[in-house]
């Protein structure tokens, strides 16, 4: 069954493309609360790294699921929208709206068209398959061909969390992975929601991206990379793949200049924010586009879109 959430707004949109402070502006016109939808943002050890928003702009507004997990606690679409729709549905009880706001689109394909009914996985299984995946490194793709031959024959061998996934699913309930996504979706939440995508100019973007990055090792990225570092987690995890967090720890280790790790993550960030536009542009053709970058301009036009859907009232 879906939960009521009766109005919400949901902010997607490339790395640097001004969303957070989209969200601020209206959470204050609005009453609003504002939930993440990045999947970096979730982690608790990289602030700076991911652009989560300052702690001061965190205190302006309730915030929710920002700096949640741990770098060793991947967490998967799934359970991010089951844990999103839960947060909508109190933030609309206290008779405010939610303001979902991200760049991962299959957090927001998740949370919006609905999910196979998997049931849980105990969490002792969940540790112990990733402990298996972990020790048969390049073989683990191997376990998941044996568990769900279909599944493995859409998953690259270096993806290890959609490995430890499949294989999880398999064991747990006694049904492939690949055939539960046979299964109708369950919709996670119903109301009136503004979709919202923001798609600002290339080349405008592609500087944001590049000052953003450079303002990042100003302000502490390098001390996060640093601590991240001294974890010596398993590279395969997600949260080693933070944009610019591997040209940093190389820098660190001596094995490249500063100039060269920035460059790099620089280069990254990049490379990343155009392959988010080219998802959104395709898989978010129902979502209402915004193409002019952060200006009053596009602000008052994304203000009139709310309005004129009519969240503004109750």
């Amino acid at each position: 069954m879906s939960l009521e959430v009766d109005r919400a707004v949901l902010i997607a949109g490339p790395t640097a493309s001004g969303k957070s402070a989209l969200a601020l502006r209206l959470a204050e016109r609005l009453g609003a609360e504002i939930v993440n939808a990045d999947s970096m943002q979730l982690y608790r050890e990289m602030r700076v790294l991911t652009a989560r928003p300052s702690a001061a702009e965190e205190a302006l507004f309730s915030h929710h699921l920002y700096g949640v997990q741990g770098a060793d606690e991947p967490l998967s679409a799934g359970r991010w929208a089951v844990r999103a729709a839960e947060i909508m549905a109190a933030i609309a009880g206290r008779g405010r709206v939610p303001i979902v706001v991200g760049g991962t689109g299959l957090y927001f394909r998740a949370l919006v068209e609905g999910l196979a009914p998997i049931p849980a996985i105990p969490p002792e299984l969940r540790q112990a398959v990733r402990d298996e995946v972990a020790a048969a490194g390049e073989g683990a793709h191997a376990l998941l061909a044996e568990a769900d031959p279909a599944l493995a024959a859409m998953i690259r061998p270096a993806d290890r969390q959609r490995i430890a996934r499949g294989i999880e699913v398999a064991r747990a309930t006694g049904r492939r992975l690949s055939e539960w996504q046979q299964v109708p979706p369950v919709p996670l939440i119903a109301g009136r929601f503004a979709k919202i995508v923001l798609m600002p100019d290339r080349d405008w973007l592609r500087a944001r991206c590049d000052a953003r990055f450079a303002r990042m090792v100003e302000e502490g990225a390098l001390a996060e990379a640093a601590a991240m570092a001294a974890r010596d987690l398993d590279p395969a995890l997600p949260a080693m793949k933070v944009l610019g967090l591997r040209p940093l720890i190389r820098h660190l280790a001596g094995e490249t200049t500063l100039e060269a790790a920035v460059a790099a993550g620089q280069a990254e960030t990049r490379a990343y924010a155009k392959r988010q536009e080219t998802w959104m542009r395709t898989q978010m053709i129902a979502w209402k586009s915004f193409f002019t970058q952060d200006s009053e301009s596009v602000k008052a036009k994304i203000f009139s879109f709310i309005d004129d859907l009519g969240l503004t009232r109750s």
